[in-house]
């Protein structure tokens, strides 16, 4: 199938947004492991994981659609700290979120409703899992303080 070449571009950014968020996910989740931070290693690892399904899904629709899918991440800068990963990460989901709704107007316009459809699945993890859970995390920082936080962090993972 033969897809408008505004959606085959338009996938293709979001791809390399998804590229960049695992790749981001990765570095944090193995800096959390670095610092002894388990459980917050194993839910960023989980996160990694879940960008590379929604990489892999936008991948196969590019291709599906007869696409040449651009597979460079975009660039980002890891965070230092454990607040400053954490606030980097709700960035790139709120601009995920973001890219998304555009795109989805964009297959709207086009009338590509199975993408459309897709990529709806994908805003609903990324508002719902995703950028909730980190802003439950910031508002965890806020309430019992950073060396609280820190330290619930720790050991095991549940």
């Amino acid at each position: 199938m033969q897809g408008h070449p505004d959606v085959i571009s338009c996938l293709n950014a979001l791809l390399r947004g998804e590229l960049a968020a695992r790749d981001q996910y990765f570095i944090h989740s193995r800096q959390y492991e670095d610092q002894g931070f388990m459980r917050l290693y194993e839910r960023i690892h989980h996160e990694m994981e879940e960008e590379t399904v929604h990489a892999d899904v936008i991948l196969r629709r590019i291709l599906f659609l007869g696409g040449k899918p651009d597979m460079r991440p975009h660039a980002f800068e890891p965070g230092d700290t454990v607040e400053a990963m954490l606030r980097k990460d709700l960035a790139v989901e709120y601009q995920v979120r973001d890219n998304l709704r555009a795109a989805m107007v964009l297959c709207e316009q086009h009338r590509d409703f199975q993408t459309r459809d897709l990529l709806l699945a994908q805003l609903k993890d990324t508002e719902e899992d995703h950028a909730y859970w980190l802003e439950k995390q910031l508002g965890l920082i806020d309430k019992i303080g950073l060396p609280n936080y820190l330290q619930a962090q720790m050991g095991a993972a549940a």
